[in-house]
């Protein structure tokens, strides 16, 4: 499904910017869109936290969902 991977992918942005900040202190997010204050740094953080709430679901479906069994 493509909202699927669409929230697996911000959730991915998300993981590595938290990842870039316990590491070296740095925010990309803020950094590339003008600041965590800033308009559009709080969407793109926003987005991703929808993005991992969605993502749980994927724990609790079937693997099997959309594939033709041979």
């Amino acid at each position: 499904m493509v909202l699927d991977k669409i929230a697996l992918a911000l959730a991915i942005v998300g993981g590595l910017n938290w990842g870039s900040i316990g590491l070296f202190g740095f925010d990309l997010v803020g950094f590339l869109f003008g600041g965590q204050a800033s308009t559009m740094s709080r969407i793109i953080f926003i987005l991703v936290g929808l993005a991992a709430l969605w993502c749980i679901s994927l724990l609790f479906r079937s693997n099997t969902q959309g594939q033709n069994q041979s």
